[in-house]
């Protein structure tokens, strides 16, 4: 068996996407989740990881095979899991889900994120956060009171603050601008 670590999952149609991909290979996909995939096969050529790179890569998806990097797009996942997934660990300490979630101490993985993108990975959290309060503003269904308490913020004034200084404008003047800009989950970041 061999493990592919492949970064810009970020949802269940990638998970679809990448394993037909990986199948018309000609490999035996075991296991599919974000950002890893199990095949049965062991000892893949250089070839074989060329061609896998280059298919997953012509579909915006990247085979990752340099360690740091690997964990680095591991705490993508388990925080987009963690936000943009129905999780009612979500007011757990961010600090404590990643480190055991991943199995490596919290401040080697904040350095290692650091490094690795550019911003800490609270400030990934806050920006993931913000995309998932843009989609439930899209949505519609709840108030900023629901969305404030199902991210975990104390307060629908600490949500709007931080809105505001990642965004630009309040949640309530962007609910009705014509230009919304929203982001892709996996363009978080950059």
């Amino acid at each position: 068996m061999t493990k592919l670590f492949i970064k810009n999952m970020v949802c269940d149609r990638c998970k679809m996407v990448v394993k037909a991909e990986i199948s018309g290979l000609g490999l035996h996909p075991i296991r599919v989740d974000l950002g890893e995939v199990d095949v049965e096969e062991s000892d893949l050529s250089r070839q074989q990881l060329s061609d896998i790179g280059t298919t997953l890569g012509n579909l915006g998806f990247e085979l990752i095979e340099d360690r740091k990097a690997r964990v680095a797009e591991q705490v993508k996942t388990v925080v987009i899991e963690l936000i943009h997934q129905d999780n009612d660990d979500i007011r757990i300490k961010h600090s404590e889900y990643l480190a055991q979630q991943i199995g490596l101490d919290y401040p080697y993985l904040s350095k290692l994120f650091s490094d690795e993108e550019g911003i800490t990975i609270e400030q990934y959290i806050i920006q993931q956060k913000i995309e998932k309060v843009k989609e439930l503003l899209t949505y519609g269904e709840q108030t900023l009171s629901d969305i404030a308490y199902t991210l975990g913020y104390s307060s629908v004034a600490a949500l709007s603050t931080q809105f505001k200084k990642v965004v630009g404008m309040t949640p309530s003047v962007w609910k009705t601008a014509d230009e919304k800009g929203r982001k892709e989950l996996d363009k978080v970041g950059k």
